[in-house]
């Protein structure tokens, strides 16, 4: 019998002649939260981790989308980490090349090259309850570690355009995440699927050089003005004598943040966010009907929520044609919408998204009662602060479940995260234990006052569907307070809540053979 309730059919392999690479703390993923992980973690003194990335760089979606016009909507200021902050963004709003060579110089400058495994796919791993530590199948042979930190992320796996014909149409198609350089679109007509964040961003670049764009809208998405603007080297350079006022301008945008938040919060106010929206609109489209099109009917922040200065603009041109509807089929070169419309085609794209709601290694992450991750969460993700699943010992997830907002910048999330992190491993070392699970009391106590504390925000009441949305109706993304709140509460490990143990001991080589688990 398999010791850790695994069907010897498993999808992960049993043995493996390949020498085991074993470790203390191993992160999976380099993007942002991988990276930002090694740093606080060697900051705190652990020494013994390392970090596989399955790309041949790092990077995470800031790698991956590189599709025109792709850059944050969060202010720069607010989009690098605290402890390494970047001091020369060249706009309010930075773009993809820029973010990227922020990680890129970071990694080096904290000398993570001996630590980033690159070209390392991870195919799976369960929980070793014998000797306390997770063991891992990867694409370069076996690893283990005492503590597993998933840091995929949730804009991970592309979600696809699946309708009928898509894959016999005639000419190149793309999604917003896979983009392919080499494919020019000036003089071409393009057919755009999507008007969540990366249409928004991607529509305004390829217009100009593109002989007609046609874009299909499902849902029209609520969009305020975005002041993108350049900012000087002198200005950069003045703000490095003034270090207050720096201070002051990161607070500034991080108040504002928080205001809109605020209003997610209390659904009337987000009506006073939406008439500034609405005149946004009425300044950029001055055809009635296409007005109308773009007028969403639900509150504002009941999805994500969007800013850009460009994207109306660039719908009132002749040449970019919107159709308020979804794609039903494709023939040959032609976009049929649900409505019947049709688009001849060049190019398809799609800005359709990513699927949400669990890490990739979901179906693949065997905890201590041998059950997945995917299965244990039966189609709703959650955790404790976000970070922590029952049943899954030191093991730690980042930018988790229902941790994330409409208005709230990521890196803040993040390193919220990582100062629980690097708490919660000093907890292990003081008490002497090697293994931290987090009761299931305490994990569901938490979902309960989360899901009862959205019941009455914007993002569950506003008359939208999302994809903070289960398919079951469970909000499983958004936090339902304040990030001031977020940040207290994971500022300070709670021992209370978790569950502190010593393994047993680990076996022989012998005694692993035997039964049927790697040694």
């Amino acid at each position: 019998m398999n010791v850790t309730g695994l069907r010897p059919s498993a999808a992960i392999p049993t043995q493996d002649t390949r020498p085991r690479r074993d470790v203390r703390v191993l992160v999976v993923g380099a993007g942002f939260s991988g990276i930002g992980a090694a740093i606080r973690l060697r900051q705190a003194g652990v020494r013994d981790l390392l970090v596989l990335e399955k790309a041949a760089q790092l990077g995470g979606t800031w790698r991956e989308n590189t599709y025109p016009g792709c850059a944050c909507d969060v202010p720069s200021t607010l989009y690098s980490y605290s402890f390494t902050p970047n001091t020369a963004w060249s706009r309010l709003f930075a773009g993809q090349q820029e973010i990227h060579a922020y990680l890129r110089v970071t990694a080096e400058r904290h000398g993570l090259g001996e630590v980033l495994h690159f070209g390392v796919q991870v195919c799976g791993a369960r929980w070793d309850p014998v000797a306390g530590r997770w063991l891992l199948e990867t694409s370069k042979g076996p690893y283990s570690a005492e503590v597993l930190v998933l840091a995929t992320g949730p804009w991970h796996i592309p979600r696809h355009l699946d309708v009928p014909g898509v894959e016999e149409f005639g000419g190149p198609v793309l999604h917003t995440a896979q983009w392919d350089q080499s494919i020019d679109l000036t003089g071409r007509r393009v057919s755009v699927v999507g008007t969540g964040a990366s249409a928004v961003q991607l529509v305004p670049a390829i217009a100009s050089r593109a002989a007609a764009v046609h874009l299909f809208q499902r849902t029209a998405q609520w969009v305020l003005p975005k002041p993108d603007l350049p900012v000087p080297a002198a200005a950069n350079r003045l703000l490095d004598h003034l270090p207050r006022s720096r201070n002051a301008l990161r607070a500034g945008q991080y108040v504002l943040q928080e205001g809109f938040g605020y209003a997610f919060r209390h659904p009337r106010l987000a009506r006073l966010l939406e008439t500034g929206a609405r005149a946004h609109l009425r300044l950029a489209v001055r055809d009635r009907l296409l007005r109308e099109a773009l007028t969403p009917t639900y509150r504002l922040g009941c999805k994500r929520l969007l800013t850009s200065s460009t994207f109306y603009r660039a719908l009132a041109q002749p040449h970019v044609h919107l159709h308020p509807t979804a794609v039903a089929a494709v023939r040959g070169n032609e976009v049929v919408g649900a409505d019947g419309t049709t688009a001849r085609s060049d190019v398809l794209v799609t800005a359709t998204g990513f699927r949400m709601g669990e890490p990739p290694l979901a179906r693949s992450l065997y905890g201590s009662g041998g059950r997945t991750l995917h299965d244990a969460w039966d189609g709703e993700p959650q955790a404790y602060l976000g970070t922590t699943v029952s049943g899954f010992p030191n093991l730690f997830l980042l930018l988790g479940p229902n941790l994330l907002g409409g208005s709230t910048s990521a890196i803040t999330v993040l390193e919220a995260q990582l100062t629980y992190l690097t708490d919660a491993l000093a907890h292990l070392d003081r008490d002497g234990r090697r293994v931290l699970e987090v009761r299931a009391a305490a994990q569901a106590a938490h979902n309960a006052a989360v899901q009862e504390a959205l019941r009455t925000t914007v993002y569950n009441s506003g008359g939208c569907t999302s994809y903070y949305f289960s398919s079951s109706g469970r909000n499983t993304f958004a936090w339902p307070w304040s990030t001031g709140r977020l940040i207290r509460q994971l500022s300070r490990f709670d021992p209370a809540a978790y569950t502190c143990d010593v393994p047993g001991p680990v076996p022989s080589p012998a005694t692993a053979a035997q039964t049927g688990r790697p040694g």
